[in-house]
């Protein structure tokens, strides 16, 4: 597995965990976030390997249609995108405005909750 792919299975782990199961989360917190291996897991949760493959397949497959369908890490994305933007804007050309300012940073502000 890839870097790129591991941090994209944590981010939407991340953003829909809750709506896994109980089991679910325990496979891909182990697998993705603890760094376990599968035989690691397979023994720990007296499984065999294949189980632990196909239990990771489906949610994996279960978090990236949370994604699909609800779009929450692609509306954060645009959210720091926008912000970061408007953030340049204010203090390129309105310095001095501190109404402007603090709208600003309660929208950067936002996506850190």
């Amino acid at each position: 597995m890839n870097i790129d792919e591991n941090t994209k299975i944590n981010l939407l782990y991340n953003f829909y965990q809750s709506l896994l199961t109980k089991k679910q989360n325990q496979y891909v917190d182990l697998y993705y976030v603890e760094d376990f291996s599968l035989s690691e897991i397979a023994e720990q949760l007296q499984v065999s390997r294949q189980a632990v493959m196909d239990n990771l397949h489906r949610s994996v497959s279960l978090l990236e249609s949370f994604e699909s369908e609800l779009g929450l890490i692609k509306k954060t994305q645009e959210i720091d995108d926008i912000a970061s933007k408007l953030e340049n804007i204010v203090t390129t050309r309105y310095p001095d405005d501190k109404e402007l300012s603090e709208l600003v940073k309660r929208i950067s502000k936002i996506n850190e909750k």
